[in-house]
């Protein structure tokens, strides 16, 4: 199943997709889940058939996306996790995961455009699949992890190379609207085994990054043991699971994203997150 949050003639809602339609959970239910990450922290993961509450149905292309989850109370994306990435950066293999944290305004929707800073001429596109979090939990086993997950969705790790390594990761990771999510979430029962996904990034239908997600470092499960092992997972907390190689700093010469271009990350079994590229107002 496909969840989305949309804004419906300038109304934020939540719902499902299927068939180019879309099931508008958010009028049924109200205020009393008003976001979609409030919904699944309520433990309402499949929609409700009865005749009450009343869902609309509408047509996908008469709404406008938003960023799957809209308020999380966490971004914590992971760096180095795949090894051929770190060799091609020139970093040392890392021996438990490499984290940091981005806020919602760096990120956009589907179809929305990066916006490349005006400080910077050096920005990057990044791959990767990201994990919603269903279940709450803390100090969750390896073996249980995948339990806690609500489901998948595409990402864009977008990065402002000089900042990022000039001055901090942190920073670098950080300007508003440099990176994306979406177009959906496909939840973990259509998804039993992340690592067999495929993730491709094209930039101008340029294939930059093709990659299984066996090739990842640190598996899902253990990136989601080893995060809550030293913070609380909440319901809607999003995990970005890093990049594979291929990334534009370390092409020979960098390849950095202009006004113009458009960025495709495409993740098999999920879908394609599509972003053109502008430049911050």
């Amino acid at each position: 199943m496909k969840f989305i949050s949309f804004l419906n003639r300038g109304t934020p809602s939540y719902g499902t997709v299927s068939d180019n339609k879309v099931l508008d959970l958010g009028c049924g239910y109200g205020s009393g889940y008003s976001t979609l990450r409030a919904w699944i922290a309520a433990g309402l993961d499949k929609p409700k058939q009865e005749s009450k509450p009343k869902f609309d149905s509408l047509a996908l292309d008469d709404i406008t996306l938003l960023p799957p989850i809209i308020d999380p109370q966490k971004i914590i994306c992971v760096g180095l996790n795949y090894k051929a990435h770190a060799v091609e950066g020139g970093f040392k293999i890392p021996d438990f995961p490499t984290v940091f944290m981005r806020t919602t305004s760096t990120l956009v929707a589907h179809l929305c455009p990066l916006q490349r800073p005006r400080r910077s001429t050096d920005f990057d596109y990044e791959g990767e699949l990201a994990v919603i979090i269903g279940k709450p939990g803390r100090h969750i086993r390896v073996s249980d992890a995948l339990d806690h997950v609500f489901g998948y969705t595409c990402f864009n790790d977008g990065s402002v190379r000089d900042i990022q390594f000039q001055h901090s990761l942190i920073a670098g990771k950080n300007f508003p609207g440099t990176g994306a999510m979406g177009p959906w979430i496909v939840t973990s029962d259509e998804i039993p085994d992340p690592s067999k996904l495929i993730l491709t990034t094209k930039v101008n239908g340029y294939e930059v990054q093709h990659k299984g997600i066996d090739d990842m470092i640190f598996s899902v499960a253990q990136i989601i043991s080893y995060i809550s092992s030293w913070t609380q997972l909440e319901a809607g907390d999003v995990i970005a699971t890093g990049t594979p190689e291929g990334v534009g700093f370390a092409r020979k010469p960098p390849l950095w994203l202009k006004l113009g271009d458009t960025v495709d990350v495409e993740i098999s079994g999920i879908g394609r997150l599509t972003n053109p590229v502008g430049v911050e107002p």
